[in-house]
């Protein structure tokens, strides 16, 4: 049985960072100790650095107790930071990754990875251009109208014209945030720039994520590390792992055992790319590394994921008879959810993508605070999940 755990856990594209994450943390708490009755004790969170932050958690049963450092990989000032550039940087970049994703056909290879993520990915990017159409059409038409049927003087007309372009961009603004299309597109020319192996604003998350989980290995004062990436983190989070094994070669042949858990993950949007050459690395060497668990947990219900899909040939990977990497770990919401709560986030698609580090309202073999805070194995669930469910007691007790 696992007494101590600490997980590293890498966030998406998401600008809430740490103190947001935490918050999440407690609140879903909640709804985990309705259907576990457990006695759970989260510590206030610590800001180490700009790089790290942390939380405690200690977690009880009738027959067990787990104690689970939590550290939180700092990125939220970088994303504020790039989604807080002057829209005429922003979107002239974004625009760039639409029209390499066209040219290259890598828009074609995410539609046959997972038609679902492409009609997402499309609805995105159109949001985008629309969001850039609509003022210029609404400026054209005032300034037209100001000079045929009002009489104005042609340059009247469009001087009024490109102040109602401009002011519709603005008023526009706060729909495009609303339905995260400064977010997505702001993420994505990013998440290709660093799939190139370009420099990028991801290597210093990579380089502090990599070091934490090596000094965690080496201090072996825990029995399970578990990097867990969600989201855009699937393709950071790889990446941790894998400059981790750059700098200790020796990561997970002594010591306590390593897993990297990747939910909901968005890496293979980026990888299906031909010229996704860090991706391509990352994921090979992972692919075939024996010393590390990667389980990847996929579900059909988030359109925001690749479901059924292969990590590794799927993004044109291939290591032979050497690979031993990932676990694909499929995962059903309607197993986790109440019908009637079910229902209500069916349509609501990043609520649904956020259930992976959610609680649940029924007990499941797949439960994020089971597997950061139980006394089972995060391998063991993803392979024996339902028998381990019912070797716990109604009051929590885990008997084996």
């Amino acid at each position: 049985m696992i007494r101590r755990r600490h997980v590293i856990y890498v966030e998406g594209y998401d600008p809430q960072g740490a103190e947001g994450y935490y918050s999440l943390f407690q609140r879903s708490l909640k709804r985990f100790l309705a259907i576990w009755p457990l006695q759970v004790r989260v510590a206030p969170l610590q800001i180490d650095s700009e790089d790290l932050a942390h939380w405690d958690i200690e977690a009880s049963g009738p027959n067990w107790r787990v104690a689970t450092r939590y550290d939180f990989l700092r990125q939220e000032q970088m994303i504020r930071a790039n989604m807080a550039e002057p829209l005429r940087r922003q979107v002239p970049r974004a625009v760039g990754w639409i029209a390499d994703y066209l040219l290259t056909g890598t828009l074609f290879r995410v539609y046959r990875a997972s038609w679902q993520y492409g009609v997402a990915l499309s609805a995105f990017q159109l949001g985008l251009l629309l969001w850039i159409a609509l003022p210029v059409v609404a400026g054209w038409l005032v300034a037209f109208a100001l000079s045929r049927f009002a009489g104005l003087p042609e340059v009247a007309s469009i001087g009024i014209g490109v102040v109602g372009t401009v002011a519709c961009f603005a008023v526009l603004r706060r729909v495009a945030d609303h339905m995260r299309i400064v977010q997505i597109n702001s993420h994505w020319p990013y998440m290709l720039e660093y799939a190139r192996g370009n420099p990028s604003c991801f290597d210093r998350p990579v380089e502090a994520g990599a070091g934490c989980l090596v000094a965690a290995a080496r201090a072996s004062d825990a029995d399970e590390i578990v990097v867990i990436g969600h989201s855009g983190g699937g393709l950071t989070a790889p990446a941790v792992m894998e400059r981790a094994l750059e700098l200790d070669p020796d990561l997970g042949r002594r010591g306590p055992k390593i897993v990297l858990l990747t939910l909901g993950s968005i890496m293979p949007g980026a990888g299906v790319h031909p010229q996704a050459r860090t991706i391509h690395r990352i994921v090979g060497r992972l692919a075939a590394e024996p010393s590390i668990r990667w389980i990847d947990a996929q579900s059909r219900k988030d359109v925001l994921n690749f479901w059924n899909f292969d990590p590794v040939g799927g993004v044109g990977v291939e290591v032979g008879a050497r690979r031993c990497n990932p676990l694909i770990w499929p995962v059903r919401f309607r197993d986790m959810l109440s019908s009637q709560f079910y229902k209500r986030l069916r349509w609501n698609f990043f609520r649904m993508h956020y259930q992976f580090i959610m609680a649940n309202d029924r007990r499941a073999p797949y439960d994020y605070f089971m597997l950061v805070c139980g006394p089972v194995a995060v391998e063991d669930w993803a392979t024996r999940g339902s028998e381990i469910l019912a070797q716990f007691a109604d009051d929590g007790a885990y008997r084996p």
